[in-house]
C-alpha cells in the first residue's frame, strides 16, 4: 500500500490513505471509544470500521505496567484487525501531573509548578511524561493546561500555572516542547493543550458555565499561552472548554475554533472535544434541532474529534454526508488532519506498547524521581515568617495537627494517578463526561457538610498500592528528628465547623515546644474532595473549624506554624493574625513531606513565588495584579474610597510574593539604550547579591508599565523572570533581552500594535516589592501579527 511508504511526508501518506477510505471508515476516525477492562466484546462493534482514538482513563485501575501494556496491545490489535486498512488508534491520556498508571512518576499540581517560575524544569517534566506515556503506546497527551486562573471559587484552580499569561506562556511552551520533542520506540506524542479558552472566566466560578468576555480580553490574556505554545513549540493539539462564549458553545464556535485558532493564531493540528463537549452542545446548551445538527455545527466550526464516545459524530451525522446534506469535502479535510497526525506520531510503524525489560527501561530513568523531588521543593512558598522558621532542629517536642499531617493523600492534587483512583471509590463522581460512580455502602460525611469522609481503609489502601514509599509529614519528621518527640492528633476536619476533635489535640499541644498545623481542604475528585473538577465553592477561606482551632491554639503561647496543602491559595484573617509562619505547600505529590520538613529545618530555603494574587474573600474576586489602569487598588481617589467599606481592595498576598531565609540586594540596573525602534530589543541588566547568611534562590521579576497608551493598559505586566541561585555574599549579573513586541496590544481595529511612547521598567522580588526602576521609549508605531510577536524574556546569568 502506497501510504506505508515511509519516505513520503506524513501529509502525502495521509492523502494516499484517504483516497482508499469509505464514508464509514472516515467517520470512524472522528470519534473515540472509552475503554473498559473486561468489556472488550462490547467495544468491538465500535471498531468495525476502525476508530480514531481510545480513552485510557481506566488504565488507572490496572495493577501493573505489564497489565497495562498487555491491555493496550489487546485493544490496538482489535482496532487494527477490524480496520480494513489496518489504521491504528490514537491512545490518549491526561498528562498534567504525569501518567495515570501504576509505577509511573507523579509530579506536583500545575499551580505548584507555576510557583517555581522554572521553565527549564518544566520542559524536563514534559519530556518525562512524554517518554513514560509513549512507552505504553500513548501518543496524545492531554496537557499542558494553559488556562489563566483569576477565580479561586473554581475547583480547578490547581491545574493552571496561575493568573499571569507571561508565566503561563513560558511554562506551557516549555512543557509542549518537552512532550512533542521526545520520541520513544518510534512514537512521538502530540500535546493537546486545554482548555481553549477563557475557561476560568466562567460565570460564578462554576465549572463549565458560560463565559462573558470580549475578544480583546480573550486574545491578550487567555489566548497568550496558547499562542506561545503554537508559535514557539508547534503545538499539535487543542481541547476546547465546556462553556459557551459570546452566544455559542466553544465546541460549536467557528469564530473561535477556526477564525481565531486556525486563521489568526496559526494552529495546524487536531482539535479534540473535552469529554462530552460536542454532545453537551445539543443536550445541555440547546444547539441544533437534533444531535446530528449539533454534530455538524461542531464539525463545521473546527472541532475535529469527538471524545470519549460517538454521540454527536454518529450515524445521523454520517447520513447527512451520505445524502449530500453536508459537504463531503468538509469531512475529508478533517479526516486528513487526523490521519496526518497518526503518521506524524509514528503510529503506523509502532502501534503497540513496549513490554518486559524494554518497557521497564523506557519508563524508569534515574532522573525521573529527582525531577519530581526538585519540583516539590521549588513549589514551596514562604508567605509569612516572624522568625519562627527555620526550626533549630533541637526542639524536644513537636505537636502536629490536621488530617494532612498523617494522611499523605492530601499531598496529591487533581489529575494525579492517586486522585483518579480515589475518585473511583468515592460515593459520587464529579468528572465531566464520565459516568457516575455506583452505590457505595456506609458512606460517612464530615460533620455538618456534604463532603464525604475518606479517613477509612477503602481510601487508605489506595496510597499503599500506588505510592507505598510516600511518607506523611509525621513520618518524615520522625526520620529527620530522631531525638525529638513528634506528637499527632487530627484536631479538626478538612471541611465544616465541627470542633469535637479540639480537646484531645489542645491538651497534647500543651506539651509541645512548637505546633505545626496542616491546613486546607482536600484537592482531588468526587465527593471526598473540597475542590477539584466540578467541585467549586463560594467560600475560598480556611474551613471554620481550622480558623477556630488556630485561635484556641494561640492561647497556649507556643509558636504556631501553618502548612497549607490545597489547590487554591490559603486565605484566612485568622491565620494572618495568629500564625508565626505560613508555608504554602500546594499539592507537591510524592516528595511533599520530605520537602516540607527540609524547609522547616532550613536544609531547604524556600524559593517559590505566588503565581496567583490571593483574594481575601470570595466577594473580592476577581483580584489580579495586572488589572487595567484606574481599576482595583490603582483606581485613584477621584473614583471613590480606596477600599471596600469592609475589606481592602488589595490582595492578601500579591502575585510574585515569596519570602526567603536569606536576603537579596538589587543594584546596577542598566538599559543598553533609552530609545528603541519597534523591532529592536532592549538589553536590561542588573546585579543581584545574597546579603544573608545562607544559600538561597531569588526569582527576579521584570515588569513593564505602558505609561500612556491609546487603549487602557494593565497597571503593569510581567515580561520576564529568572531564578538566581546564590551563596552567601555571592552576586550575579542578570540580563533580559526585552522585545518591544512583548508589549503589543490590540488596538481599536483589533490589530496587534507596538505603540510609540514611554515604558517604565520595574525590577523586583514580587509585583509589589519593586527594587529598581528605569524607563525607555519606543520611537514609532508598528503593527505585527499576533502569532509573530514575542511572549516573554527569560533572564540569563553572567
Amino acid at each position: 500500500m502506497k501510504h506505508m511508504d515511509t519516505s513520503l511526508s506524513s501529509r502525502k501518506r495521509a492523502e494516499l490513505l484517504l483516497q482508499e477510505m469509505t464514508l464509514d471508515e472516515k467517520m470512524a476516525q472522528l470519534v473515540g471509544v472509552f475503554a473498559l477492562k473486561g468489556y472488550e466484546d462490547r467495544m468491538v462493534p465500535f471498531f468495525k470500521n476502525g476508530i480514531g482514538q481510545i480513552s485510557t482513563l481506566e488504565f488507572r485501575a490496572c495493577d501493573s505496567m505489564e497489565e497495562i501494556a498487555a491491555w493496550q496491545r489487546q485493544l490496538q490489535t482489535l482496532v487494527m484487525e477490524n480496520s480494513r486498512l489496518g489504521i491504528p488508534a490514537v491512545f490518549h491520556m491526561e498528562g498534567l501531573c504525569g501518567p495515570l498508571m501504576q509505577d509511573t512518576t507523579t509530579f506536583p499540581s500545575g499551580v505548584s509548578r507555576g510557583s517555581s517560575f522554572d521553565p527549564e524544569l518544566e520542559r524536563k517534566i514534559g519530556e518525562t511524561v512524554s517518554r513514560q506515556e509513549a512507552a505504553f503506546g500513548i501518543t496524545q497527551i492531554l496537557a499542558p493546561v494553559l488556562d489563566i486562573s483569576r477565580d479561586s471559587r473554581m475547583g480547578r484552580q490547581c491545574e493552571p500555572y496561575g493568573e499571569d499569561p507571561t508565566l503561563a506562556a513560558a511554562m506551557g511552551a516549555a512543557y509542549t516542547h518537552g512532550i512533542q520533542e521526545t520520541t520513544t520506540d518510534g512514537r512521538t506524542p502530540d500535546a493537546a493543550a486545554k482548555h481553549f479558552f477563557g475557561f476560568h472566566h466562567s460565570s460564578g466560578g462554576i465549572h463549565g458555565a458560560h463565559v462573558d468576555a470580549g475578544d480583546r480580553l480573550l486574545m491578550e490574556i487567555y489566548g497568550k499561552p496558547f499562542q506561545a505554545a503554537i508559535t514557539e513549540a508547534g503545538l499539535k493539539g487543542v481541547m476546547p472548554c465546556y462553556g459557551s462564549l459570546n452566544g455559542l458553545p466553544i465546541h460549536a464556535s467557528k469564530h473561535y475554533l477556526t477564525e481565531i485558532l486556525r486563521d489568526e493564531m496559526g494552529f495546524e493540528g487536531v482539535t479534540v472535544s473535552d469529554y462530552g463537549g460536542a454532545s453537551n452542545a445539543y443536550e445541555y446548551q440547546g444547539i441544533g434541532e437534533t444531535m446530528g445538527d449539533a454534530g455538524l455545527r461542531c464539525l463545521k466550526a473546527g472541532l475535529d474529534v469527538e471524545l470519549p464516545m460517538p454521540k454527536a459524530y454518529a450515524d445521523e451525522l454520517k447520513q447527512k454526508f451520505a445524502e449530500g446534506k453536508a459537504d463531503i469535502s468538509l469531512l475529508d479535510s478533517v479526516v486528513l488532519r487526523v490521519l496526518e497526525a497518526k503518521f506524524r506520531m509514528g503510529l503506523f510503524e509502532h502501534p503497540f506498547s513496549l513490554t518486559g525489560e524494554e518497557l521497564e527501561k523506557a519508563v524508569h530513568h534515574d532522573e525521573d524521581e529527582r525531577l519530581a523531588e526538585q519540583s516539590a521543593q521549588e513549589a514551596l512558598v514562604l508567605l509569612k515568617n516572624d522568625d519562627a522558621l527555620p526550626l533549630t532542629g533541637k526542639e524536644k517536642t513537636i505537636a502536629v495537627f490536621g488530617p494532612a499531617a498523617m494522611n499523605a493523600r492530601y499531598y496529591f492534587g487533581g489529575y494525579t494517578h492517586l486522585s483518579m483512583v480515589e475518585a473511583q471509590r468515592a460515593a459520587k463522581n464529579s468528572m465531566a463526561g464520565v459516568k457516575g460512580n455506583g452505590e457505595v455502602d456506609q458512606v460517612s460525611y464530615v460533620p455538618g457538610t456534604g463532603v464525604e469522609d475518606d479517613e477509612n481503609e477503602r481510601f487508605h489502601e489506595v496510597l499503599r498500592k500506588l505510592k507505598p514509599n510516600c511518607l506523611n509529614l509525621v513520618e518524615a519528621l520522625k526520620e529527620a528528628m530522631p531525638d525529638s518527640r513528634i506528637l499527632w492528633a487530627q484536631g479538626y476536619h478538612k471541611a465544616g465547623a465541627d470542633e469535637s476533635l479540639f480537646a484531645e489535640a489542645l491538651e497534647m499541644a500543651k506539651e509541645a515546644d512548637v505546633i505545626l498545623l496542616t491546613l486546607g481542604g482536600k484537592n482531588g475528585s468526587g465527593s471526598i474532595a473540597t475542590m477539584g473538577e466540578g467541585v467549586d465553592g463560594t467560600d475560598i477561606n480556611l474551613p471554620a473549624c481550622q480558623d477556630a482551632f488556630i485561635r484556641e491554639a494561640k492561647k497556649l503561647g507556643k509558636p504556631l506554624i501553618g502548612l497549607h496543602f490545597d489547590g487554591r491559595p490559603i486565605s484566612s484573617d485568622t491565620a494572618d493574625e495568629y500564625l508565626d509562619a505560613i508555608l504554602e505547600c500546594w499539592n507537591p505529590a510524592v516528595y511533599a513531606a520530605e520537602a516540607v520538613v527540609d524547609a522547616l529545618l532550613g536544609k531547604l530555603n524556600p524559593s517559590g513565588k505566588m503565581p496567583l494574587s490571593t483574594a481575601r474573600q470570595a466577594g473580592q474576586i476577581p483580584v489580579y495584579y495586572n488589572h487595567p489602569n484606574g481599576s482595583m487598588w490603582t483606581q485613584g481617589p477621584s473614583i471613590g474610597f480606596n477600599d471596600y467599606v469592609d475589606c481592602s481592595h488589595r490582595p492578601r498576598y500579591c502575585f510574585g510574593h515569596g519570602l526567603s531565609y536569606t536576603s537579596f540586594e538589587y543594584s546596577a540596573l542598566t538599559l543598553d539604550k533609552k530609545e528603541t525602534k519597534p523591532f529592536a530589543p532592549i538589553e536590561i541588566s542588573l546585579t543581584v547579591k545574597n546579603t544573608g547568611k545562607c544559600e538561597g534562590t531569588e526569582v527576579v521579576q521584570l515588569y513593564v508599565k505602558d505609561v500612556h497608551a491609546s487603549m487602557t493598559r494593565p497597571q503593569k505586566e510581567l515580561q520576564g523572570f529568572a531564578r538566581v541561585s546564590l551563596l552567601p555574599g555571592e552576586e550575579k549579573k542578570v540580563s533580559f533581552a526585552l522585545a518591544p513586541s512583548q508589549m503589543a496590544f490590540l488596538d481599536e481595529d483589533m490589530r496587534w500594535k507596538i505603540e510609540q511612547g514611554a515604558f517604565e521598567v520595574q525590577i523586583g522580588s514580587s509585583s509589589e516589592d519593586i527594587r529598581l526602576k528605569d524607563s525607555f521609549t519606543v520611537t514609532e508605531n508598528a503593527w505585527v501579527e499576533g502569532k509573530s510577536r514575542a511572549f516573554y524574556a527569560l533572564g540569563k546569568m553572567q
